[in-house]
């Protein structure tokens, strides 16, 4: 009997552990801040404004990661689940207290960059501690709560929207170091799923500009030789 082969069908739920791959960078680098800015020695303004620019960069990409999800995680899924509802209002409420340990933490950061005064550089580096444990709070409850509650209540289109917000608000030149965090503990699986999910022309760009230029940075950074993403 002769058969018909059907089309493979597209997916019809999210792979949300893209997430998880995004979060484990974002916990490193919230771990490394509290390391390194605890390291400078007094009176070291130069690696003062190292640590600083990277703190913004890695500010303003914590902060359009979680505005995606307060645009377009949590009303999809407030509008579906009942018994999950408090989770989902946890996670925001999470998502204001993140961000008032940014604000601390750069309150702290402008006093210590002038002069990286050794008691300014002890308030930030506390203030960036007091951060890292709250976002590693939030992160783990989200991993293990909320993303299985996306998975079965969200569609692979409403999923990508928040990457599609991701990219809409990001500066572009900021994108291929944010893609480096994601990438650089990733493991082969996951490097390879998040790459084929880019156009040929921003796997290329990767390769030829963004990787080096990481490596550079993160080498500028953390004072290290080691390559970092691949």
């Amino acid at each position: 009997m002769k058969t018909t082969r059907t089309p493979k069908s597209a997916p019809t739920r999210p792979d949300t552990h893209e997430m998880v791959v995004v979060h484990r960078g974002l916990r490193r680098e919230a771990r490394l801040l509290v390391e390194l800015v605890a390291a400078v020695c007094p009176g070291d303004t130069t690696r003062a404004r190292i640590l600083a620019d990277h703190f913004r960069d890695y500010r303003l990409g914590l902060h359009n990661h979680h505005h995606g999800e307060d645009e377009h995680l949590w009303p999809p899924l407030l509008a579906r689940v009942d018994l999950e509802a408090d989770l989902v209002l946890r996670m925001e409420a999470q998502h204001e207290r993140v961000a008032a340990t940014l604000t601390a933490a750069d309150t702290a950061l402008t006093a210590w960059e002038r002069t990286a005064g050794e008691a300014e550089r002890d308030t930030l580096a506390a203030a960036l501690a007091e951060h890292r444990a709250v976002l590693v709070e939030h992160l783990d409850e989200e991993e293990r709560s909320l993303l299985p509650l996306a998975a079965r209540h969200l569609s692979p289109h409403e999923w990508d929207a928040l990457g599609e917000h991701f990219i809409a608000n990001t500066p572009k030149p900021k994108l291929l170091l944010f893609l480096g965090i994601a990438l650089e503990d990733a493991d082969r699986a996951e490097r390879a799923s998040m790459l084929a999910a880019l156009p040929p022309a921003a796997r290329l760009l990767w390769y030829a500009v963004g990787r080096p230029a990481y490596d550079r940075r993160m080498r500028a950074v953390r004072r290290s030789t080691a390559s970092t993403a691949r």
